[in-house]
């Protein structure tokens, strides 16, 4: 994985009107259970994390985040550095500036959102502790942000989903459904397509993540893009484009909770 998720257009609020016919009540004033159905959102109360990609201080501090953690199936580093653009946007940025973009969406709707670190300068935290954040809040689901490192002849976005490890066995359905949601609003809002050189159809199941192995909610990992791409590259040193990736992601997540 050389890069990791999160990626960026500006959100449109993602309401899901329903209202029944009428929703009036005596005295010609809308009913408050009325109003409260015509504007209530899928992810209104629902706990979600995010977890932006690496962090801003990893590249300093190799002694941390190249310590050994177990995964479930294995060890692997705590954390990585990330990738970044040829011109030096680096994923670390990229992915807390559209997790940022989107929790702001998913608030504005009524979730409740936490992100994994507090800010751009820190280092780690390790993947598992990642994964812990969202078990210990009991989250209705959680998304991990990256940009991929690939070859710069490949484009494109694609979402991984878990394969069972053991500890993640029963939600390994759920992440699969919400892997697809994320994906389906993600290449309908920002008319990227699959990626060419990973995966199929912008899917792809994986046993080596820490996140998605130590997950006991639901659990998916979106690689926003692929920052060697020059067009890829483009797009996600983009504010505005973050900011519609960041929309499309929160269509996902309503999508998810209909």
């Amino acid at each position: 994985m050389a890069g990791a998720v999160l990626c960026l257009g500006l959100l449109a609020a993602c309401g899901g009107s329903s209202g029944g016919g009428g929703g009036y009540g005596g005295g010609g004033t809308p009913s408050a259970s009325a109003s409260a159905t015509k504007s209530a959102s899928a992810v209104s109360g629902k706990v979600i994390v995010l977890d932006p990609g690496h962090n801003g201080g990893n590249a300093a501090h190799p002694e941390e985040i190249n310590k050994r953690v177990f995964i479930g199936n294995g060890y692997k580093p705590c954390n990585t550095t990330g990738t970044s653009t040829p011109e030096g946007y680096s994923e670390h940025a990229f992915t807390w500036d559209v997790a940022n973009r989107l929790a702001k969406v998913l608030r504005a709707e009524g979730a409740k959102v936490s992100l994994t670190r507090e800010n751009d300068t820190g280092v780690g935290p390790c993947v598992t502790e990642r994964a812990a954040t969202a078990n210990r809040a009991r989250a209705d689901a959680t998304l991990s942000i990256h940009a991929d490192g690939a070859a710069a002849s490949g484009h494109g976005f694609h979402v991984i989903v878990p394969k069972p490890v053991g500890k993640n066995t029963n939600i390994v359905d759920e992440s699969d459904r919400l892997g697809v949601d994320i994906r389906d609003a993600f290449h309908a809002g920002t008319g990227m397509p699959f990626a060419t050189y990973i995966g199929k159809d912008g899917l792809d199941q994986r046993d080596d993540l820490g996140g998605l192995n130590m997950s006991t909610v639901p659990a998916a990992f979106i690689e926003c893009g692929n920052m060697s791409n020059p067009g890829d590259a483009a797009k996600m040193s983009d504010a505005s484009f973050r900011q519609r990736m960041a929309d499309s992601m929160a269509q996902g997540f309503e999508k998810y909770f209909q």
